[in-house]
């Protein structure tokens, strides 16, 4: 499978290896194969393309400075998935807290909408990124594969592999998260 930027899956594994090992002009390559993925991955949080954009800048820093942490075991787009989810959830919890420092009061006129189905950014499911930061505050062991799986469709074994855990693990991880995360939906599934 080739990527929207032309390279192949080993030839941005390959990439990675050599940003790891120092090489700037890898981590360029890099940096520039995997920004669409990346943005992608980011418009699934934040569709509006402002902050999907912010959040990617944010992710492409992340990779740059923690490149090292990818143990190379499995895809780098795998490892750069994950960063790329916590980017935009990182960028979502940011907005989000500058958006409820204003006071509703200040007002009459202004009426707060139903936080399960309204987001602060246009277009954002808040109900389920709501559902996760109370995951991750409750069952943080949880948040991870759950997003992985039903967020981004990461097959099973990736995950497993992603977050270092036996298959049989990871799949009663996500069925306990699906369990616990339903009833906070606003359309009651996930």
């Amino acid at each position: 499978m080739v990527s929207e930027t032309g390279s192949t899956p080993d030839e941005i594994d390959d990439l990675a290896r050599r940003a790891q090992a120092g090489d700037r002009d890898a981590m360029e390559l890099l940096l520039a194969a995997v920004r669409p993925r990346t943005l992608n991955v980011c418009r699934g949080v934040l569709p509006y393309t402002p902050d999907a954009e912010d959040a990617c800048q944010e992710a492409l820093l992340k990779v740059a400075e923690k490149i090292g942490s990818w143990n190379q075991r499995g895809r780098f787009t795998t490892w750069l998935h994950v960063v790329a989810v916590n980017s935009a959830r990182s960028t979502y919890r940011r907005m989000k807290n500058q958006a409820v420092a204003a006071d509703p009061t200040d007002s009459p006129a202004m009426h707060r909408p139903d936080p399960r189905t309204t987001s602060v950014i246009a277009g954002t499911r808040l109900d389920l990124l709501e559902a996760m930061e109370t995951l991750e505050r409750e069952h943080p062991q949880f948040v991870e594969p759950l997003l992985l799986r039903d967020v981004y469709g990461l097959p099973y074994d990736e995950i497993a592999q992603l977050v270092g855990a036996p298959l049989g693990t990871v799949k009663a991880q996500i069925h306990h998260g699906r369990k616990l995360v339903r009833p906070m939906l606003a359309d009651g599934g996930i």
